[in-house]
């Protein structure tokens, strides 16, 4: 395929449980994820080795995992006197890391706490607020599909706890309130009258207001509807709605920040929409006690624009303590240009005058991140003893006609990994590069074999030096699928015959098994089996030999697009496999794609595990410490 045909393809690609830990301010332990099965158990690090970046330095979070659709808030929970972070990156869970004082020489920091904050259910978006007026924040949330839940805080501003106070917010006449799942809504005393009000952004670009029935703490809360077209506003394509016509309108998925965001004394709103590149400022010409929103929304910042592939999140809050409105603006994804902002994707923006913002940075959390959907490999391909890693990824964000393939080497050692700057590595262009590695040639170092978004598996023989390799392509079709696409392949010696055998997922979920009738320095792959196993269920199988359960012979992991990897057990031994499903499990992210290897030097086999985000995560095995 030309790179042309290529670009094409790019629009078609990009279209449109650990355990939870209080908040505090001490520091906690790192979140556990305990495996059902053979899984052991793995310990979830952020930080756990260096990784350099191009710019200098190293990354704050270089495990974050990447982000891809952030939905930020800020929040004081736990009433220590700054703002604490909470990130929707995946549906029905938050990501929280808390504010930590300056201490010890290092500055005032975000330190990442959970993955899955509380275990709260939070469906596609949630806002804290004191919504009983106790002094402390509660929560609301989308209750699936498309209602809202209110989360009762019982445990106090200092040790939140949340318990469901109602399933769904309900109306005065006791009728459910329906709000657009893929809407963020927002509340606040707009007309300052001491009662809350909840706005609703509807698909059709529209506003609902309600505002808040006096409370009693007998009963839920109750919110009378004001108007369903709140100040008639209107927003179609981006912008204010068009005068009454014929003509075409553009409308979609919404999110609102409700604030005072010239510091007049009264409430505005910030708009993101789906189809609108920025934010837009639909300002209070009025007071705080009358408001009025008539005026034409207008592109904010004013004189400096956002300017993002759409959908836009904002948080506004003091973030430098002085006095005045800065903001985050997570990158949802909307009409535009998607590899935009597939890595830079969570906006801090500054206000250094009144009124004017300085993008300080798009990736607030400052982790590795690639673009999108990385799968990753660990081999040593330097010769030097230790455990590089390799990640391929969807799409290059800097390249719409190809993927990109990177090279993380350890330049630390064996026991104490430490990473330099991703390097592209060169290879024929495609898409949703999947690397695998093993000595194919029999010549003492690491070939690759690469799945991409086609049906062919090539192979890239290692014709460098051990110290620098250099991969040079042998085969543009070592084997080829015989159907199905998005192929990732994984070496393993199955049959313990002494050469590497062949495992590729694919798009439908299936598993492809090759033997190697070949040698070890000459392989040749034969068919077994295009529904190995009889895997069904899953989608996008991205399978991994592993001897899982430490009993000498290989068991196979395969991940998943949904997240939560199959697990094939060796039931026979390392020369007679007998393959059978096991119950084993464990909780991952969508579009998991696992690296099994001892990358800390300890004995047992971590896993580096890439993902939808872009970027990756590492999973210590904790077993030895049972």
């Amino acid at each position: 395929m030309t790179r042309c045909s290529l670009a094409l393809f790019a629009a078609a690609v990009l279209g449109c449980r650990p355990a939870q830990t209080p908040a505090t301010s001490q520091t906690p332990a790192p979140a556990v994820a305990t495996g059902r099965g053979i899984f052991p158990e793995y310990v979830r690090r952020v930080d756990a080795f260096p990784i350099a970046r191009d710019s200098g330095g190293t990354f704050a979070h270089p495990f974050l995992g990447g982000l891809d659709r952030p939905r930020p808030q800020l929040a004081d929970i736990d009433a220590d006197g700054d703002l604490d972070l909470f990130v929707q990156e995946y549906s029905g869970r938050m990501m929280f890391f808390e504010r930590v004082a300056a201490s010890g020489g290092r500055p005032a920091r975000y330190e990442w706490r959970s993955d899955r904050w509380q275990d709260l259910e939070v469906g596609e978006w949630s806002r804290f607020i004191d919504l009983d007026g106790d002094g402390d924040l509660d929560l609301l949330a989308e209750s699936p599909f498309s209602y809202i839940r209110w989360f009762r805080n019982d445990g106090g501003p200092r040790a939140a706890a949340f318990k469901v106070g109602a399933d769904s917010l309900r109306d005065a006449a006791g009728a459910p309130i329906f709000a657009d799942r893929q809407n963020i809504p927002q509340v606040a005393d707009l007309d300052c009258n001491g009662r809350l009000d909840l706005f609703l952004g509807r698909v059709e670009g529209s506003v609902a207001r309600y505002e808040m029935e006096p409370y009693d703490a007998a009963k839920e809360p109750r919110f009378a509807l004001v108007r369903e077209r709140f100040e008639d506003i209107l927003i179609l394509g981006g912008e204010a709605a068009p005068p009454p016509g014929p003509g075409p309108s553009m409308h979609g998925a919404n999110t609102m920040a409700v604030v005072d965001v010239d510091q007049d004394g009264d409430r505005d709103i910030l708009w993101g929409d789906f189809f609108e590149p920025g934010l837009l400022w639909i300002r209070n010409t009025g007071t705080c006690a009358s408001p009025s929103m008539r005026d034409t929304p207008v592109k904010f910042p004013v004189a400096t624009p956002l300017a993002t592939s759409g959908y836009n999140a904002p948080a506004v809050e003091d973030l430098d303590g002085d006095r005045d409105y800065d903001m985050l603006v997570g990158v949802i994804g909307g009409a535009f240009n998607p590899a935009l902002t597939s890595r830079d994707n969570l906006y801090h923006l500054e206000q250094t005058a009144p009124g004017a913002y300085a993008v300080r940075t798009r990736r607030f959390l400052d982790g590795l991140d690639l673009g999108s959907e990385t799968s990753a490999a660990l081999a040593d391909v330097d010769g030097d003893q230790d455990l590089d890693i390799i990640v391929g990824t969807k799409l290059d964000p800097d390249d719409r006609a190809t993927a990109g393939l990177y090279l993380l080497r350890n330049s630390g050692s064996r026991a104490g990994p430490s990473f330099e700057a991703p390097r592209r590595m060169a290879v024929a262009p495609a898409y949703h590069y999947a690397p695998a590695f093993g000595d194919l040639d029999g010549d003492g170092d690491q070939d690759m074999v690469l799945g991409t978004w086609r049906d062919a598996v090539p192979w890239y023989r290692n014709e460098g030096t051990q110290a620098e390799p250099r991969f040079v392509a042998a085969d543009s079709a070592l084997v080829r699928l015989t159907r199905g696409s998005h192929a990732t392949p994984a070496l393993g010696d199955l049959d313990g015959d002494g050469d590497l055998d062949l495992l590729v997922g694919e798009a439908s979920g299936a598993v492809n098994y090759y033997r190697n009738d070949g040698t070890p320095q000459a392989p040749r792959y034969s068919l077994v089996s295009d529904e190995w196993e009889g895997i069904t269920g899953i989608r996008r199988s991205v399978p991994r030999p592993t001897d899982l359960d430490r009993d000498g012979d290989l068991d196979v992991v395969i991940g998943t697009e949904a997240g939560a990897p199959v697990v094939i057990r060796n039931t026979g031994s390392r020369t007679s496999p007998a393959f059978a499903r096991d119950p084993g499990t464990i909780a991952w992210p969508a579009a998991s794609a696992p690296a099994f290897g001892d990358l800390d030097g300890d004995g047992d086999e971590d896993i580096v595990l890439g993902n939808a985000g872009g970027g990756l995560m590492f999973l210590e095995n904790a077993s030895r410490r049972r």
